[in-house]
């Protein structure tokens, strides 16, 4: 996958957890999770457009972690959201798939780029 499909899908997944924290329930618990999850699910997508401009491969590498972050830490609230019953799996298996998936590629593009 090229760095403008890459940016579409990041940029896609943020559209959908904009959609997804949009329809939690109205709860103080949902409320705070929720607002977790649209800013880093949110910043992945800006962050690979920074690593995208990195001036060095040092400089990539280090602004690839951070999207691996926040990638991750989307797939942890996401599933606080599912193991605490705020939301149901049918509304967020999808969306947990993607961030692992994109994670998962996160991860290779950062070993690549360290070798």
């Amino acid at each position: 996958m090229n760095s403008d499909e890459f940016k579409k899908r990041t940029k896609a997944f943020a559209l959908r957890v904009i959609r997804l924290v949009g329809a939690l329930p109205k709860s103080r618990e949902a409320g705070v999770i929720g607002g977790q999850l649209l800013r880093c699910g949110t910043s992945v997508g800006a962050n690979y457009r920074a690593a995208c401009r990195a001036r060095s491969a040092a400089e990539f590498i280090a602004k690839m972690g951070v999207v691996e972050e926040e990638a991750d830490e989307s797939a942890y609230w996401m599933e606080l959201l599912l193991e605490a019953g705020i939301m149901k799996e049918i509304h967020i298996s999808g969306l947990l798939t993607e961030a692992n998936e994109i994670l998962s590629m996160v991860v290779a593009s950062i070993k690549t780029a360290r070798r």
